[in-house]
């Protein structure tokens, strides 16, 4: 198993981390590369949303993972990612995180941070996956993003190094073994992911999806009962939808 010999490169201020990132992945960077900053000046979301947050108020960070040679594919890196940041804010600051498809940490209702994976290839053809996390440390968060920090949350402090090396080392303990990319990853996620068993609205490429999600397939797609049949959505936006007791989305 090829375990990650992390290189953590800190910067006080870049456009972005995941470009940053992916720049070095390009040039030959190993598997196992890190950066994360104080600031961000053009701080990406999915869709090309953007993403502001003050200097130091959050954990700003991209890896570069390479999947071991068994287990899910790719995209389940970013799942990886998201259940170590679950891992250490529960040890952190004893708070319970959710996860929502497809790439959100959630407390209760509010947004706690993101994820947004790329794969990249590097000069010798060889793809490898850049996933770039945002947590909110000490601040909401963007107004549009209905956030809550881990501050609020908890009434604690956690620096972005602290929760930073957490997750390096739950990352580390997935890699030793085997069994947790082949199975335990996917069953774990689906354990802790609030979007299943949800009244949801999906908004895809050809439009919208609304219907109650009732399963994650082993490739990472959402399958949504639309009361009519199931559909499977691949890639998407999704709202979780409040609706009285018995009443449909």
């Amino acid at each position: 198993m090829n375990i990650p010999i992390w290189r953590i490169n800190h910067l006080s201020e870049v456009d972005s981390t995941n470009r940053w990132l992916a720049d070095a992945a390009r040039e030959g960077a190993p598997a196992g590369t890190v950066c994360y900053a104080d600031f961000q000046t053009a701080g990406r979301g999915r869709n090309d949303r953007s993403w502001e947050a003050p200097a130091r108020s959050g954990l700003l960070c991209s890896l570069l993972l390479e999947q071991p040679g068994q287990g899910p594919g790719p995209q389940w890196a970013s799942v990886a990612v998201a259940l170590a940041a679950r891992f250490a804010l529960a040890r952190l600051a004893g708070i319970k995180v959710d996860l929502k498809w497809p790439n959100d940490l959630l407390v209760g209702h509010e947004k706690l941070g993101g994820l947004l994976a790329e794969r990249v290839s590097d000069v010798d053809g060889r793809w490898r996956v850049v996933v770039g996390i945002g947590v909110n440390l000490t601040t909401d968060g963007p107004p549009s993003a209905t956030g809550i920090s881990v501050r609020r949350a908890a009434g604690v402090t956690v620096s972005a190094e602290a929760l930073l090396d957490d997750m390096l080392g739950y990352l580390e303990r997935g890699w030793v073994n085997p069994t947790w990319w082949a199975d335990e990853l996917r069953d774990e996620y689906r354990r802790v992911c609030v979007t299943i068993g949800q009244d949801m609205v999906a908004t895809t490429s050809s439009g919208d999806i609304a219907g109650v999600a009732t399963s994650i397939t082993d490739d990472g797609s959402l399958v949504v009962d639309s009361g009519s049949g199931e559909i499977v959505v691949t890639a998407g936006d999704v709202r979780h939808v409040r609706r009285p007791t018995g009443e449909r989305a």
